[in-house]
């Protein structure tokens, strides 16, 4: 049986699955800066209040700490909050409570007290706000155990990651880029579950593999379709799950190509793709052709001019150039 399809943008998706999840659960409620009267930083709970009640969408102080804080408290309590930080930068301020008090209750309480909290984070740069809205800190957070950490970096994952999030028994933290918001895409009427296991493979391809995340996604196959152009199929792997992550789909994709490329908007030293090389060379240095590339934003805080934060961030080029010199075609990078 054929299943309807129809158009929307990462935005709508990310509003799609939080109605959905209001409507389908009493003990869901949203809170957040200006998620209520103002409708979401960038507009995804637009309506909300109207909707469902200022029990259920609720506007809180510009204070991280706190509101972060109230949340954990709710899910001990037996709700499912869904807790929205405008930026990335904004959630250093409620660290402690990520990572002291949700990511540790349940093994400080000897496995007692589970705390059934999403947060969503807004991350990424390219919108020119400046060094303290626009960083990407998913790999930091993909260091602490006992948090999952998402990067839905299509529609689909936009829309149904809230679903799939709100059934762990464990804190979930959603890092949604704001570069994807005005991204469309045609999907499926009724959303299918969204398996956060695993990740994804994108564009099957041969000779090397593009390994990403989030906001990076459309660059990695902007790159792999002007890759084919001169020859050369590139894989591009979605890993979706930054924590746990999916390692039988890394190194398959590296077993298969003997070739990688990860792109990754954090910075270099210390990254989620300094983590990703590492396993590879663990586990498949025998399968290897070539080293392992990586591609992150320069060493520098994001600048403000949009000339510079250009140049600061993984660009389509820089991943053209890596494949091409992979495959021993020379190219200045």
């Amino acid at each position: 049986m054929s299943t309807e399809k129809i158009r929307m943008t990462y935005r709508e998706g990310l509003r799609q699955g939080l109605r959905d999840a209001l409507r389908k659960d009493a003990n869901v409620f949203l809170m957040g800066e200006d998620v209520g009267r103002y409708g979401g930083s960038y507009a995804v709970s637009r309506e909300f209040l109207a909707e469902f009640g200022p029990d259920r969408v609720r506007d809180t102080p510009l204070s991280e700490s706190a509101f972060v804080g109230a949340g954990i408290g709710a899910a001990l309590g037996g709700a499912r909050p869904i807790v929205e930080i405008m930026t990335v930068n904004f959630s250093l301020l409620a660290l402690d409570q990520i990572i002291n008090n949700a990511a540790s209750l349940l093994h400080m309480s000897g496995g007692q007290f589970n705390v059934p909290l999403v947060i969503r984070i807004g991350t990424g740069a390219g919108r020119q706000l400046a060094a303290q809205h626009s960083h990407s800190f998913e790999g930091w957070y993909a260091h602490i155990p006992g948090i999952r950490i998402l990067a839905p970096a299509t529609v689909e994952d936009a829309r149904g990651m809230i679903a799939a999030a709100l059934l762990e028994p464990n804190p979930v933290l959603i890092f949604e880029h704001v570069m994807l918001l005005s991204m469309e895409a045609e999907v499926e009427e009724r959303p299918p579950h969204v398996d956060i296991d695993f990740a994804k493979v994108r564009r099957e391809g041969e000779d090397l593999s593009l390994i990403t995340y989030g906001g990076s996604l459309p660059k990695a196959l902007e790159a792999a379709e002007i890759l084919e152009k001169s020859g050369v199929s590139a894989e591009v792997l979605d890993l979706r799950t930054l924590r746990p992550l999916d390692d039988a789909s890394i190194q398959k994709t590296i077993q298969k190509t003997g070739r990688g490329v990860i792109i990754d908007e954090g910075w270099r030293s210390g990254s989620l793709s300094s983590e990703i090389s590492a396993r590879i060379s663990e586990q498949a240095f025998s399968v290897l052709k070539a080293p392992i590339v990586r591609i992150c934003t320069k060493e520098v805080p994001i600048p403000y001019p949009r000339h510079l934060e250009e140049a600061a961030l993984p660009s389509v080029k820089e991943i053209v150039d890596a494949g091409l010199n992979l495959m021993g075609k020379n190219v200045r990078i």
